[in-house]
């Protein structure tokens, strides 16, 4: 047998041959055959535990160096364009410089990308290694947002997520110097083995219980992007306000603005008068007065596509990520009261029955002649204004409602989907906490304000469908059959009927939503018409808007906060050659990929403001464990029920074990779960009477124990009444665990 090299010896030939470092090629390069590989592959580990050299997908290198190749996570471009990555290798706790070098025929890569590289370490003061794509393996790596754990060797990350029970171990090199219950981002690192998942810590994010923690875990864990980056804080620095020149001079009109008492955006204006054409009787002229974001942001900016990747801002109980800086939304793009403001516009012609009978739109100039909310609007319709608002009863704000009227008319033989799902909202206090949970007043002057954004966007589709205009269309498809079929059952089962065997319209839905109002089942019939709709999106082509009851429908009216309708303004500037901003050929071209972006980002924020709203909830809760509340069950699964509570519209869970002992049929037709022994059904709508038994907080979870059904109690045997404990997980995994015996 050959003699073997020493240790000096191996480390320093996988020093010099880090292409060449698989177990077999160090055993050829010394000539070891035979029994000789088994000390050889002793000698490795001998090194490998002394800290030497490190092992990596079978590959052995010097400890604290990168191997040959490796996976690494692609880093967005920098202010040249070059693209620089940094490692997934478990224990890299300081990652060094890497910059792709790309060859011809290579994918295009962006910010997030795995790839699996070939690295060549470099001499250089930017970067210490040059990487050379071989295979692109995806995007992020598996993100994991929880609360960390020290423990002796590093320490372990518990997950937030609702029903997780996955841990992530971390190694003491990789906590980034996490504290114990700290609430940290990770991502996995390295390849699975036996055991716990690798994590790494990315970000700590402090306190998880502390004020407004909420929408940031709801920021992070959704992966919405909320700090800008500095190119694009330049460009919107450099912006300034804009002159009349190449503009209609809108000025004189009486625009003001309605909106919420704390919004910090304002994009849209409105006015109405009555139409002096003596063949348009009881008609009237509107206004509706859209901010000119696309002045400020122009294709292909670091602006735009910045925004485009945002594709909206996202709203919290405590803070708001909006899509543009706050110096273009909060400011020169905000139609505020009193100073002149770019602006889009559409003069709109209606008859008496609300039918828009014409349509024009200017790019010009306005000045708000007020910034009002709702409520001081309404007050001030109902006899109560103020000293701003006095002033424009009759000349302003009267006409706007005569003319609302005759929308309401309009929309009545329209008969667009009539859902009636009140929203709740969520009052903070100064240290961040709930001081109240309410469900929003639906005013006059909140439908107002939406029928004439509806009538603007549905002139804004038809101009562009007139002008042959590519743009993104706001489609909502009809509900699927199986999903009709379904919210048939149920209707079935509380005694009303759906039409059968013809062309699903609105006024078919709104027939039965109209059966239902008043009577016990009317939120049950309102939650299955919701659930029985299809997500609306946005898509380059027409396909309708079934809920709106529309054939032709476009965003036009919130450009501040929604990108589609920066596309949309874009097209409309470029079909009426209003300048040089309007949609570029790289828009045009890359439409559709722009809508699914876009709607992607758009059920992105949803979900964070939901979950955001779960975890306040919780936390307001969370001193009323014990407490009784009265509900209504508003999801069916086989794991148990989701209640709606009637007090704050919280949503709670009833674990199928908490219901009762006996096996519960579940029927996902009909949404019940029926009792084998006692022939209990359990169904959406039904009233209960829940008690809590557990608040989480930190996942936004609220645990429930039934107590009644419609009046009836039922008695769990073996539970004493709010006592449920939910089984560990850990626990739970071994009561199911077989051993089997090999013979």
């Amino acid at each position: 047998m050959k003699t073997l090299p020493s240790k000096d010896q191996i480390r320093q030939w996988i020093s010099e041959n880090p292409g060449l470092s698989a177990k077999r090629d160090i055993a050829k390069a010394f000539g070891i055959k035979g029994d000789g590989r088994i000390e050889l592959k002793r000698l490795l580990r001998e090194l490998e535990g002394e800290g030497v050299v490190e092992k990596t997908m079978r590959r052995f290198h010097d400890k604290g160096a990168l191997p040959p190749v490796a996976v690494l996570q692609v880093l967005p471009p920098d202010a040249a364009g070059d693209l620089y990555a940094r490692p997934l290798e478990e224990g890299v706790a300081d990652s060094p410089r890497i910059l792709i070098i790309p060859k011809s025929g290579d994918p295009a890569l962006g910010g997030g990308d795995r790839i699996l590289a070939r690295l060549a370490e470099v001499d250089l003061e930017d970067y210490a290694y040059e990487a050379r794509l071989i295979r692109k393996l995806g995007s992020n790596p598996a993100k994991v947002l929880g609360v960390f754990r020290a423990g002796a060797e590093g320490g372990r990350i518990q997950p937030i997520e609702k029903g997780s029970d996955k841990e992530w171990r971390v190694s003491s090199d990789l906590t980034m110097g996490a504290k114990d219950g700290e609430l940290v981002e990770a991502e996995a690192v390295g390849a699975r083995r036996l055991g716990l998942p690798a994590a790494r810590v990315v970000a700590r994010l402090g306190d998880p219980s502390g004020p407004r923690a909420a929408s940031l875990i709801a920021i992070h864990q959704h992966g919405i992007p909320d700090q800008f980056p500095d190119a694009v804080i330049l460009e919107a620095d450099r912006a300034e306000p804009v002159g009349l020149k190449g503009r209609e001079d809108l000025r004189g009109l009486s625009l003001l603005t309605i909106d919420p008492a704390d919004a910090r955006d304002r994009d849209d204006a409105v006015l109405a008068e009555a139409d002096p054409d003596p063949g348009n009787p009881g008609g009237f002229i509107l206004w509706v007065a859209i901010a000119d974001v696309a002045h400020y942001v122009t294709p292909g900016s670091a602006l735009d596509r910045e925004a485009r990747k945002r594709g909206n801002s996202t709203y919290f109980p405590d803070r708001v990520v909006p899509m543009l800086p706050d110096i273009l939304s909060g400011d020169l793009c905000s139609l505020h009261e009193g100073v002149d403001r770019a602006c889009l516009a559409v003069r709109m012609v209606i008859d008496a029955d609300g039918t828009k009978r014409s349509h024009r739109f200017a790019r010009g100039l306005m000045r708000s002649v007020a910034s009002l909310s709702y409520e001081r609007v309404q007050a001030a319709m109902d006899g109560v204004p103020d000293a701003v608002t006095g002033p424009l009863v009759e000349p302003v704000l009267q006409p706007l409602y005569a003319a609302y009227a005759a929308l309401v008319r309009a929309r009545a033989v329209r008969q667009p989907l009539e859902l009636d799902l009140p929203e709740r909202k969520i009052v903070l206090g100064d240290d961040g906490k709930v001081v109240s949970v309410a469900f929003k007043e639906r005013l006059d002057a909140h439908r107002l304000i939406e029928e004439f954004m509806v009538l603007a966007n549905v002139a804004a589709a038809e101009e562009l469908i007139r002008l042959k205009r590519p743009l993104l269309f706001r489609v909502h498809e009809e509900p699927s059959p199986l999903k009709l079929d379904a919210l048939r059952e149920v209707a079935e089962g509380a005694g009303m009927t759906l039409a059968k065997g013809q062309v699903l319209q609105t006024r078919h839905l709104n027939r039965l939503l109209s059966q239902a109002q008043g009577t016990e089942f009317d939120e049950l019939i309102n939650l299955s018409t919701l659930r029985s709709m299809t997500q609306a999106y946005y898509h380059p082509e027409n396909f309708g808007h079934f809920g709106l009851a529309l054939k032709n429908y476009a965003h036009f009216t919130s450009p501040i906060r929604r990108y589609s309708d920066l596309i949309v303004h874009r097209a409309l500037i470029a079909g009426h050659g209003w300048g040089a901003d309007g949609l570029s050929r790289w828009d045009v071209e890359n439409l559709e990929e722009t809508g699914k972006l876009i709607s992607d980002a758009e059920r992105r924020s949803m979900a964070a403001e939901r979950d955001t709203n779960d975890r306040y909830l919780a936390a307001y809760l969370a001193e009323r464990v014990g407490a009784e509340f009265a509900g209504r069950i508003s999801g069916v699964q086989r794991f148990g029920l989701f209640v709606r509570l009637d007090e704050t519209g919280a949503d709670g869970l009833i674990p199928i074990r908490a219901v009762g002992r006996e096996f519960f049929h579940y029927d996902e037709a009909s949404q019940t779960l029926t009792g084998s022994e006692t022939g209990v059904t359990l169904g959406i709508g039904q009233k209960v009477l829940v008690r809590l038994a557990e608040a989480i907080p930190v996942t936004g979870g609220l645990i429930l124990d039934l107590l009644s059904v419609e009046g009836a109690t039922l008695r769990v045997p073996g539970r004493k009444p709010g006592g449920y404990q939910p089984r560990r997980p850990a626990q739970a995994a071994a009561k199911r665990r077989v051993v089997r015996r090999r013979k």
